[in-house]
């Protein structure tokens, strides 16, 4: 079993004791004091407000970009500045149960990225008022998507898993891991949080 290297990290002394204890015994995660030279852990940000992690604006910038934040309370606006940031996954404070907390890092130490499908949806839509709000037009940009990576990419706005998407379009697991795949390569993105964020911006999703 890999253990992924993890530093937990937070302003308030207890929340972080709270989010130690949950992970210090798990076998799948090696919790370190902090990082160092040589080192490139996982963070596990935790907040009560995603404002304490945007108040420092890019200096706050997670180091590296796969980043687990727990946090209580967050709005659509928050949740787009903070994938802009480089956070990878979001667990609500209220979830965050040590086999929750396991299952993110988890995917984001395979790069695969964890937002709850309500927050999904909340990114979908709020890309689409900032895009309205510039006046962009409602033609895509030439940005090279198939229509099967729309399609792909749509299911994942919606908050469906991989194997939910794959019944939905017909296809294997395999197939839709290797369409995103190829999407986050090529475009040079980080997560499944960043590519329907950047279709969205580019008009290949539409809003209600």
């Amino acid at each position: 079993m890999r253990r992924v290297q993890t530093v937990v990290q937070a302003a308030d002394p207890v929340l972080r004791a709270g989010i130690v204890n949950l992970l210090e015994h798990r076998p799948e995660i090696e919790l370190l004091a902090q990082d160092g030279p040589g080192r490139d852990p996982l963070i596990v940000m935790c907040a009560d407000d995603a404002s304490e992690l945007l108040a420092a604006g890019p200096a706050a910038a997670p180091k590296p970009a796969y980043t687990v934040l727990v946090v209580s309370r967050m709005n659509k606006a928050q949740l787009l500045e903070v994938v802009e940031l480089g956070v990878t996954a979001v667990v609500w404070r209220r979830e965050a149960t040590g086999e929750r907390l396991v299952r993110a890092v988890q995917l984001v130490d395979r790069g695969a990225g964890d937002l709850p499908a309500d927050l999904l949806g909340g990114l979908l839509g709020e890309v689409g008022r900032a895009r309205r709000a510039r006046g962009a037009g409602t033609e895509p940009l030439p940005m090279g998507l198939s229509s099967r990576e729309v399609d792909v990419i749509r299911l994942v706005s919606e908050g469906m898993e991989t194997k939910e998407i794959a019944a939905k379009l017909c296809y294997s697991e395999r197939t839709i891991k290797g369409v995103l795949h190829d999407v986050m390569t090529r475009l040079e993105l980080r997560n499944r949080a960043h590519v329907v964020a950047h279709a969205a911006r580019e008009g290949y999703l539409r809003w209600t």
